[in-house]
């Protein structure tokens, strides 16, 4: 199985489904906030959502839906990454609630050769998550600097670094 991609590999106008989605629940809400020290009663109080705002319910944190995306595009985007470079731009486009399914897709908008190092290059892409739907969530925008595959043969080819069993 395919982890990540070479920059040769991609092509600007592809876009990778990300597989499967994630059923966002109460305990991932509520763990991922208090991780974060985020305790906005919004995230955490149903008594103050379903009185206080425009929701009535619980909204789980924008944050947790861009790490979750951001987590469902490594296997397709940047697997094989040796760095991600930059966060261009990231939007909350609507809420998300306990129970909802996050599903999510990244689009390759740009690929440019590194000019320093011959092998590798930067990967610009869009991600875009959506609910079960089709709402679009949350939009972001990135750029990844991924190996040539010259970079991933001169360290040990698509498992650098797994060692052998020992024979017993």
């Amino acid at each position: 199985m395919q982890f990540g991609r070479y920059y040769e590999e991609f092509e600007v106008g592809a876009v990778y489904k990300h597989w499967p989605g994630k059923t966002v629940t109460e305990y991932d809400d509520h763990l991922f906030c208090l991780i974060t020290m985020n305790h906005h009663p919004l995230h955490l109080d149903v008594n103050y959502a379903e009185n206080t705002t425009d929701f009535g319910k619980n909204v789980v944190v924008g944050n947790y839906i861009y790490s979750l995306l951001l987590g469902m595009s490594v296997p397709d985007v940047s697997g094989k990454a040796i760095a991600n470079l930059e966060i261009e731009s990231l939007r909350h486009v609507a809420p998300t609630f306990h129970g909802d399914t996050i599903y999510g897709e990244t689009e390759v908008l740009d690929k440019t050769p590194s000019k320093s190092k011959d092998d590798r290059g930067v990967v610009y892409v869009e991600t875009r998550g959506y609910k079960q739907d089709g709402t679009v969530v949350c939009i972001f925008r990135r750029k990844v600097m991924v190996p040539k595959r010259s970079y991933g043969d001169a360290r040990g080819g698509e498992q650098p670094g797994r060692p052998e069993p020992k024979p017993r």
